[in-house]
């Protein structure tokens, strides 16, 4: 299955390569030539198509309004990357290598290969690595010097967001959607049982490839997974990156056409046949099969969780005591259930944060309330596990206008926003009227966000 990446990269605005300044001919008849300069950076048709090239891959269809967007992008990057040379900043290596890695999978998996990725640019991958490795420097530097822009403002004191929130007429302060703060106590179903059967059945199920059967057809009557199954479990060309490690290590190892014996992955359990192999690449398809819990595990699970709720109402033992004790959700148990963010550390939640099933039992209780038990998921895999539970709702901020007292960090991080793209717009409007910046006529009709390239 495919699986959330470990690695998050950030989203660049745009990727351009390097190309010569001077025109150069396409197989399919479009005639390449430089379309803007920006000081002594010349900026190439090419580089809008190659980029036009990679939204295409992605599914969108880009027009004139997109290709000046991409070009005023490039002549915005090009302000930046001169002041980085200026500056003497320097590039990670390791971090352009990753995002270069990136960005090699990205295509690999969704043009089907390195052959389809050539054929696709109309160049071998390794000139097209070098071409994308330089641009990544370049992009590297950019964001640097844009960080260097945006922190040179001195850290914000209290005073001047207190200034801020005063400033502003009531009708453009903003508003603070409603937060819940809230702790849990979940049991999971009796998972030994579960796999077990899940395993006999996916057991049985490559027996039966072994005898004869096919592959696909299985995977259409029996796959869970809705991505694959109607396709009889093939994935498609892919990088070994996109799965899950266990995932990966299974079809790597098979011959084409194996079966493997059962893969487990937080996404549920596997069996895997590899259809094709292109180095880090490969082609399988799977059938992925969930472990099915009964209704009796359902009622045993509530029953307890009855008895610890009854335990917690009577106050025999706080909610925390009770999470810390009986709990079997790990990543909340030691914190006495307490749900925190795991990216902010925060421990306040919004609606859209929240899962559907908790959202629906949270909407209609109170502050101290303690919940019935309910059937969940957690966290692990793409879709998450089944989970029963109880949650205690310690705290609710309803929606309202932000208030300096009440919401000063959310006023801190506007104003911080606020301040950084302030500073990115001056340096950018300062740094177009003293850099010599020429644009064809071809491009000349765009309108552009900042009025400064056509002075």
């Amino acid at each position: 299955m495919i699986k959330f990446p470990r690695r998050l990269f950030p989203a660049l605005v745009l990727i351009f390569t390097a190309v010569p300044a001077f025109a150069q001919k396409y197989s399919d008849g479009m005639v390449d030539k430089s379309i803007a300069v920006v000081g002594k950076d010349v900026i190439m048709l090419s580089e809008i198509e190659e980029e036009c090239r990679m939204q295409r891959m992605r599914g969108l269809i880009p027009d004139m309004t997109t290709r000046c967007e991409i070009l005023e992008a490039i002549m915005v990057n090009k302000l930046f990357y001169f002041q980085a040379q200026l500056d003497s900043l320097t590039v990670n290596d390791a971090n352009v290598e990753a995002m270069l890695d990136a960005r090699v999978d990205e295509a690999y998996s969704s043009l089907g290969g390195e052959a389809k990725v050539e054929e696709y640019f109309g160049k071998p991958i390794y000139k097209i690595r070098a071409e994308w490795r330089e641009a990544l420097s370049e992009q590297s530097l950019i964001q640097e010097m844009q960080r260097n822009v945006t922190g040179k403002a001195p850290r914000l004191t209290p005073s001047e967001v207190e200034e801020y929130y005063k400033s502003l007429p009531e009708e453009d302060l903003p508003m603070v959607s409603t937060k819940y703060r809230m702790r849990q106590i979940g049991l999971y179903p009796d998972r030994e049982s579960a796999n077990l059967a899940v395993k006999e059945k996916l057991l049985e199920l490559r027996e039966r490839v072994v005898n004869g059967e096919k592959f696909s057809t299985l995977a259409r009557l029996y796959s869970q997974d809705p991505g694959s199954m109607t396709k009889g479990g093939e994935l498609g060309m892919m990088s070994k990156n996109v799965f899950w490690p266990e995932f990966s290590d299974a079809a790597m190892s098979l011959k084409v056409g194996q079966v493997s014996q059962i893969v487990e992955t937080p996404d549920g359990f596997h069996i895997i046949q590899l259809i094709d192999r292109q180095g880090d690449m490969f082609n399988a398809r799977h059938i992925l099969m969930k472990p099915v819990y009964t209704s009796e595990d359902r009622t045993k699970a509530f029953n307890r969780l009855d008895s610890i709720r009854n335990l917690i109402v009577a106050d025999s033992i706080s909610f925390q005591d009770a999470a810390r004790k009986f709990s079997e959700d790990p990543k909340t148990s030691t914190s006495g259930g307490l749900l925190s963010d795991p990216y902010t550390g925060s421990s306040y939640f919004e609606k859209d944060q929240l899962k559907p099933t908790d959202y629906a039992v949270l909407k209609s209780m109170q502050e101290g309330e303690t919940s019935e038990p309910f059937e969940s998921l957690d966290n692990e895999g793409r879709n998450g596990n089944t989970i029963y539970k109880i949650i205690y709702l310690e705290k609710i901020i309803p929606s309202h206008t932000a208030t300096y007292k009440d919401d000063y960090n959310d006023l801190l991080t506007e104003l911080e926003n606020k301040n950084a793209a302030e500073a990115i717009d001056k340096f950018i409007r300062e740094k177009q009227k003293v850099t010599k910046v020429k644009i064809d006529p071809l491009f000349q009709g765009c309108e552009f966000k900042y009025d400064g390239w056509l002075h």
